[in-house]
């Protein structure tokens, strides 16, 4: 799966996005559907338990989405989404699909980068999903948050026994960044065509970023708000939470 998101410089590259394509393009739709293992997120008022028993209620869950690729089948060609920069937010339904022109072809696997890359987190004031009055920059360290977790747990000693998980950091040993790369399931593929939609659907399930790689109970991390050795094995945790459920070529 690495081999695929890995391809050699020298291969060819189409490109996707704001760039125009020709006209025999087809389209690609992303829709993510954010879970608590196989129940769906409701934000505010659901209960429920970690894998630790531990119970919490989410009252705000978002990551960033960006750097999208698509594997071809049979040729060394990776498609590439520019301006490739997407904030998944529960909260905005709107929020949790997007769509891209691709050329045609057949695709069968999934790349993308979970958070900001580090030349976005440099490149001072910007818009769109990048725009700090989306609550995801952090002006006193002057780089993004890759994703949030915020509610509350009765396992939290923080008052109002909150928990507050705002997991950033892009450089050294406090980089975030999780490059993801998933085949299409049981045999699957996307056949982009001209003027067709191709729909690919992934879960996200929260509940690996307390136990996937590492174990973080509520109890002992309640809050992790600044870069460090904790951000970065939750960050480990939850780059394990994508799964595709469903391709769909309309």
């Amino acid at each position: 799966m690495l081999a695929i998101g890995l391809l050699a410089g020298c291969q060819k590259t189409i490109s996707l996005g704001t760039e125009p394509v020709n006209s025999d393009s087809g389209t690609i739709k992303l829709t993510f559907r954010n879970q608590v293992g196989n129940t769906p997120l409701v934000l505010n008022t659901a209960t429920y338990n970690n894998p630790f028993g531990e119970s919490f209620t989410i009252n705000k869950f978002k990551y960033y989405i960006s750097n999208v690729k698509l594997g071809l089948s049979g040729v060394p060609t990776i498609a590439i989404e520019t301006e490739s920069y997407h904030l998944i937010d529960q909260g905005l339904p709107a929020s949790l699909s997007f769509s891209f022109p691709v050329a045609e072809g057949k695709f069968i696997s999934l790349l993308f980068l979970v958070g900001v890359d580090s030349t976005r987190n440099v490149s001072g004031a910007q818009t769109g999903a990048l725009d700090p009055l989306n609550d995801m920059f952090w002006t006193w360290n002057s780089g993004y948050i890759m994703a949030k977790l915020e509610g509350t747990s009765p396992q939290s000693n923080q008052a109002g026994n909150k928990i507050e998980y705002h997991i950033g950091g892009f450089k050294g040993a406090n980089n975030v960044l999780k490059p993801v790369s998933i085949l299409l399931p049981g045999g699957k593929f996307i056949d982009a065509r001209k003027g067709e939609v191709s729909e690919i659907i992934l879960e996200a399930d929260l509940q690996t970023w307390w136990q996937g790689i590492h174990d973080l109970r509520i109890g002992n991390s309640p809050v992790i708000t600044t870069p460090g050795i904790l951000a970065k094995n939750m960050a480990d945790n939850y780059a394990g939470m994508f799964t595709i459920t469903d391709v769909i070529n309309y």
